[in-house]
């Protein structure tokens, strides 16, 4: 029982429901040997017994925590593991306002992006009448011929867990969603989550990654000093996003006309415009990237902006490995 405290105390690795599995064996075969002086134990023993179930239901091998460690470990092996340095010359196939925005990253002198592992937290809602649910989340994307990217949030529902997993690979999106990591309460896929996925995923790639914009599949537009637009195309999906700047060079707004909005319980999709404002950049490791903003759609009949969610970065990790997945 010590042991499993401290684990907890610690942070919760992914296998204390293991130890308190072992607690609750040991004590109830103690308390058997003394009954009528230890019964009253049993009580708790079955609180041990409900926090290891629980716990092998949120973090053991069938848990969406273990499926995202597995696709963002297969993913991380995919990758180049000494990517060359991005270079000044390696700007010039960018727009203007592109470029600039690459430099002021700081981008330029680092090694080129192959991977980017982010934490954040916020809050996200289903709707204007929907009361927000706080989150933390990790993400793990990756670039190339091959982009992935796998995404987790654990968020609080009227004060119940809901954990939520984000898969794309080979132009393939899931989105799965468990209540108390047993009732599954979202299971989408499709062409038109196929889609929308693309479009995070360019958007992705712009705010969390922008060294990777040399060497992405992307014809650029450029529209003054302070926008530009760009086509991403990966396997069978195409693109469009226009990226706005201010006059310091900092990304300011991503929008898009391709992204797809899900209904409540993920069965349907609606297109919709979207938006994701940047509101504070931060230094990440050396490189200045957006860290807190929001992501929004356009309600066509309200003729209004809906804020959906609320996220802050806070921790961005290039280049990673497999032990830096935890």
């Amino acid at each position: 029982m010590l042991a499993t405290a401290a684990a907890l105390a610690i942070g919760a690795p992914t296998w204390w429901w293991i130890l308190a599995a072992v607690a609750a064996v040991v004590s109830q075969s103690a308390i058997v040997t003394s009954w009528s002086d230890a019964r009253a134990g049993t009580a708790v023993t079955v609180l041990l017994v409900l926090a290891a179930g629980y716990g092998f239901l949120a973090q053991g091998p069938t848990s969406l925590h273990a499926q995202w460690r597995d696709q963002a470990t297969s993913a991380v092996r995919e990758q180049q593991v000494d990517p060359p340095m991005l270079t000044e010359a390696d700007l010039d196939t960018l727009p203007g306002p592109l470029a600039a925005y690459v430099r002021r990253t700081g981008a330029v002198g680092m090694p080129r992006v192959v991977s980017v592992h982010a934490e954040l937290r916020g809050r996200i809602r289903g709707g204007l009448d929907s009361e927000w649910m706080p989150f933390t989340g990790a993400q793990l994307n990756t670039y190339g011929p091959r982009p992935q990217r796998v995404f987790l949030i654990d968020a609080t529902r009227a004060g119940l867990p809901v954990t939520v997993l984000h898969s794309y690979a080979d132009t393939t999106a899931t989105m799965r969603g468990r209540l108390v990591s047993l009732v599954t309460i979202l299971d989408s896929a499709g062409p038109d989550m196929d889609r929308g996925e693309t479009v995070t995923v360019f958007n992705d790639l712009v705010l969390l990654a922008p060294g990777a914009l040399v060497d992405a599949p992307i014809e650029w537009t450029e529209f003054g000093s302070d926008r530009v637009r760009g086509v991403f195309t990966t396997g069978d999906q195409s693109v469009t996003a226009d990226l706005l700047f201010d006059a310091s060079g900092d990304l300011v707004d991503f929008h898009s006309e391709d992204r797809l909005r899900a209904s409540d319980d993920g069965s349907s999709f609606t297109r919709q415009p979207w938006s994701t404002p940047v509101i504070e950049h931060r230094v990440f490791h050396g490189v200045r990237l957006p860290s807190c903003g929001e992501a929004r759609w356009l309600d066509p009949d309200a003729e209004a902006w809906f804020t959906y969610i609320e996220l802050e970065f806070t921790d961005v990790v290039y280049n990673v490995q497999e032990a830096d997945l935890g």
